[in-house]
């Protein structure tokens, strides 16, 4: 273990939202946390907090190193990293390699890969909860990544501090409140050197130049606090989209059938709905079809064969091709599907 840092703001800041995320959680005595930990500022200030806090709530904490293998010397930095974190006090740590693919590009690519990994070591270590190291910045980065795609509130909703992954276990993001920051002047005042991933300077990244020239931008023409009204917009909009979610769900049910490789959808039905849940509807059978989020444009086209029907075309859309015959809307993809998908 490390020598005890002396009790700073920023360090009183970091352990108190993973104590009060450990709470929210419901969490209990023996059960096993494991925080997703790069080396950076932000997941390594996560992972000090969790072995200070775990222990005292009675918490097993270990942590996970994903190693993306998309920069020389990654794997150095990966054993380095881990090294820290059982100086920390957190066990098991596990390191994993993955490969990238290249479908959505290199940042959802390493998306999919890191998350399908972090569930995989869970699953075999037994733990009830994967930490994840996002901040208050990175919601309003999300945010303005939703704005800029317009596929609606579901989009602009961001992170949520808890959030199911997979089959068991939860996602928690304790640090949606604390900006970056914060967790750099943690892992200074606690005596941790982070390492500084260079490709969070490759403005080669949508979400790189969103951090590094639009947000700054922002705050400069409109004043400083954009992030912070960010991450607010975001956390009503995710109250709205519950309940609307809920009510598109009961929609679905009601008017979509699932087969083998499509959904099929009565129109009458269909088109008595509100358009906020006739649209959610249409979003969640591109989802149980998994196809990618379809774009307000999409949405829109669709609605076309609903309101405006006079013979056209099937629509050849991301993942999907969208047909009506007669009073049935069809969904269908090449992809063969488990019935009760939802």
């Amino acid at each position: 273990m490390t020598e005890r840092p002396r009790l700073t703001p920023a360090i009183a800041d970091v352990r108190r939202a993973v104590r009060e995320s450990f709470g929210a959680a419901g969490l209990v005595a023996g059960d096993l946390v494991m925080v997703a930990c790069s080396g950076g500022a932000d997941s390594l200030a996560l992972a000090a907090a969790t072995a200070f806090e775990a222990p005292r709530a009675e918490l097993r904490a270990g942590a996970i190193v994903i190693d993306h293998a998309m920069q020389e010397g990654s794997g150095i930095v990966a054993a380095e990293t881990a090294q820290k974190l059982a100086k920390l006090g957190l066990y098991p740590v596990e390191i994993r390699t993955v490969v990238v693919g290249s479908e959505g590009g290199p940042e959802a690519a390493a998306r999919t890969a890191r998350y399908a990994a972090l569930d995989k070591v869970a699953e075999e270590a037994g733990a009830n909860a994967i930490l994840l190291g996002h901040t208050l910045n990175d919601q309003a980065e999300t945010v303005l990544l939703g704005l800029a795609r317009g596929s609606g509130a579901k989009s602009l909703n961001g992170m949520a501090p808890i959030s199911e992954k997979g089959l068991s276990g939860l996602y928690l993001r304790p640090l949606l409140g604390i900006k970056r920051e914060t967790t750099e002047a943690f892992c200074t005042d606690s005596g941790l050197e982070p390492w500084r991933d260079p490709m969070n300077k490759d403005e080669a990244y949508t979400r790189v130049r969103v951090r590094q020239n639009l947000l700054p931008a922002l705050e400069a023409e409109l004043g400083p606090g954009i992030a912070e009204a960010l991450a607010r917009t975001a956390e009503t909009l995710r109250e709205d989209d519950e309940v609307l979610a809920e009510l598109a769900m009961a929609a679905y049910l009601k008017v979509a059938k699932e087969g083998a490789t499509q959904i099929s959808i009565g129109v009458q039905e269909f088109k008595d709905l509100p358009l906020a849940i006739r649209h959610r509807v249409v979003a969640l059978a591109a989802v149980v079809l998994q196809a990618p989020m379809l774009a307000r444009v999409h949405i829109l086209a669709i609605d076309e064969l609903v309101d405006s029907w006079h013979g056209q075309k099937p629509l050849t859309l991301p993942g999907i091709r969208v047909e009506r015959t007669g009073e049935t809307l069809a969904l269908k993809t090449t992809k063969t599907l488990k019935t009760g998908a939802c």
